[in-house]
């Protein structure tokens, strides 16, 4: 069965200019960011993410664990950012459309932080807000059937991804389907979802926005509730995702110094490249400046030089 939703002309003018920022990313050959940015997005998505649930460690410390230095701090703060780590470094491996998938990620998500990590939760919860709940989550034996069926419409239903994720994580969210941890499944989730279209997504930190107002998060959440139509979130996630596109294009901020530029366009993979093609990706530099860089690529051995002068060719 379908989940409740309209899309709506905002949604539309979201989804609009959410296309066109991807285009224009593959199109300036930022889906793949370097190395150096790739790390630096996975700590952002990391810190982001487990802050909305109250982890108290900083970028730093997160970065010194991707690194395997010793931090000091709680203990479950600890396993929290370690088991993150672990599972960012390995997104491909779970599949967004598979239930089976979902559970694996949970468990691996929460090892050693709940008991029964990666199984539907056997009691009710409710979600407070102070002394108050905001909201009581579906009896726990109606779970499983309604996991199922929010797992055949992402399979089945012929909505663009863009929709899909938004639908996801609100459903999944309404569902609250585990005792703990449903907050950063719901948002790891609508990632892999994405990536399976957009591959960008990988690198798009977009729980930075969502960690820096939260309230608005949990307002969007609430408004949905309230409609009993993920419309409300569905607009503000789109939002969400727009802004987070918006930032991927700012070039300058991308790309700081010449070892920066090898290694990013190393990573596009290019066999065989001339200098032009160095600059085209690199529109902002000059050819005494390509000229360096790619003498400095040759003395790092990232690839060689064949040919002189006009008909110079580099191969990887």
């Amino acid at each position: 069965m379908k989940p409740p939703y309209q899309v709506t002309p905002i949604i539309l003018k979201s989804i609009t200019s959410i296309s066109e920022k991807i285009g224009a990313i593959n199109a300036n050959y930022l889906a793949k960011p370097s190395p150096k940015l790739r790390k630096e997005n996975k700590i952002k998505t990391i810190h982001s993410s487990l802050k909305i649930e109250g982890n108290t460690l900083s970028e730093q410390q997160i970065t010194a664990l991707l690194d395997n230095k010793r931090v000091i701090g709680p203990e479950r703060d600890v396993r929290e950012v370690l088991n993150a780590i672990e599972i960012y470094g390995s997104l491909v491996n779970y599949n967004p459309f598979e239930e089976k998938s979902f559970l694996d990620c949970h468990r691996d998500l929460m090892k050693d932080l709940i008991e029964g990590a990666g199984k539907y939760r056997k009691q009710g919860v409710g979600i407070m807000k102070g002394s108050n709940v905001e909201h009581f989550a579906p009896p726990h034996e109606n779970v499983p059937y309604l996991m199922k069926d929010l797992f055949e419409y992402l399979r089945k239903s012929e909505e663009i991804e863009l929709i899909k994720s938004c639908v996801f994580h609100y459903e999944m969210e309404f569902i609250h389907p585990f005792i703990d941890g449903n907050g950063r499944m719901g948002r790891l989730w609508q990632t892999l979802i994405l990536m399976h279209k957009y591959p960008v997504f990988e690198y798009i930190p977009f729980e930075t926005l969502i960690s820096q107002d939260q309230e608005r998060y949990y307002a969007a959440l609430a408004k949905s509730d309230k409609a009993g139509s993920s419309t409300p979130f569905l607009a503000y996630m789109l939002g969400i995702i727009d802004q987070s596109l918006t930032g991927s294009l700012d070039f300058s901020h991308r790309i700081f110094t010449e070892k920066d530029r090898l290694e990013y366009f190393v990573s596009l993979d290019k066999a065989e490249f001339t200098r032009k093609d160095y600059m085209e990706v690199f529109k902002d530099i000059s050819g005494a400046t390509a000229s360096r860089d790619l003498k400095k690529g040759i003395e790092l051995k990232m690839f060689e030089k064949t040919g002189q002068k006009n008909r110079t060719k580099y191969k990887l």
